[in-house]
């Protein structure tokens, strides 16, 4: 018979094991994508895969030299850190206003915000490109920093919400009772509390906006064209080359990756932020 002692040590190394499993298996398409990226074509289509090869850097070469990799990875920078910017400052007052003044429409208009997600891009592509044409936005950054805060604004607006829900009332008024006017309520009071929430938020909403595909393939062309349009650019009618495909997507992944990376600290305090109380 196992003592409660080695039961829990048996229990704690198959929960450590399998955690590493799923790591592995989740971790592994990225280690291969990198791995990818550093063959040539020909080590790319080899049949079983390689994983012994003379590494080489033409494709990086080649994306920088073809394709201009800087021009695309400021096209994501601008659009992204814009439209989530844009997002947080309509998305806090909004949050704000439900969470601490709620009425009785206040959870429909959560539930209708949360429902227009559900809604297939591609439903509204034809009002939204004709718009765009009309008010010469057509590949322009500004188009699609207005709808990347548009299409995030709903979740970055119910998870806000959900911080502050958390967050005492008394806190506010005992401010008030000490005559905090409603601007320094909210600087000095709210945010410093929920500043992890808001920071995965801000995170999360980030990552949305760098990840966007289908609204800049649609929208853009050249000039605003963001990363995820580079990578779209090489799969062509003759093929998909995944030795360049693998490297331009290695280039795209890496900013968001090392950005979560340095900031996961905040991101778990975040996501944590008001489980215990």
């Amino acid at each position: 018979m196992m003592t409660l002692q080695q039961s829990r040590r048996l229990q704690s190394l198959l929960l450590g094991t399998l955690a590493w499993a799923i790591a592995i298996l989740i971790f592994f398409p990225i280690f291969w994508m990198v791995l990818t990226s550093f063959k040539t074509e020909l080590d790319a289509f080899a049949t079983p895969p390689q994983f012994i090869f003379t590494p080489t850097l033409e494709n990086y070469l080649h994306i920088e030299e073809r394709s201009g990799y800087f021009h695309f990875a400021w096209n994501s920078v601008v659009i992204s850190f814009t439209a989530t910017a844009l997002c947080m400052l309509i998305a806090i007052p909004a949050a704000y206003s439900m969470a601490f003044y709620e009425t009785k429409r206040t959870k429909g208009t959560l539930l209708w915000m949360l429902s227009t997600k559900m809604l297939p891009p591609v439903g509204v592509l034809m009002p939204i490109y004709l718009l765009a044409k009309s008010f010469g936005l057509l590949d322009t950054r500004t188009a699609l920093i207005i709808i990347y805060t548009l299409i995030n604004l709903p979740i970055v607006v119910w998870m806000i919400y959900t911080y502050f829900k958390d967050i005492p009332k008394d806190i506010l008024e005992a401010a008030r009772l000490d005559g905090a006017t409603l601007w320094q309520e909210m600087v000095r009071v709210l945010l410093p509390i929920s500043k992890g929430g808001l920071a995965s938020t801000l995170l999360l909403s980030l990552i949305l906006c760098w990840n966007e595909a289908f609204w800049s393939l649609n929208l853009t062309s050249s000039s605003a064209a963001p990363l995820t349009a580079l990578i779209a650019s090489y799969s062509s009618p003759e093929g998909l080359f995944w030795a360049k495909l693998s490297a331009v997507s290695t280039l795209a992944c890496a900013p968001i990756l090392i950005f979560g990376w340095i900031s996961q600290k905040q991101l778990v305090r975040g996501l944590s932020f008001g489980a215990v109380k």
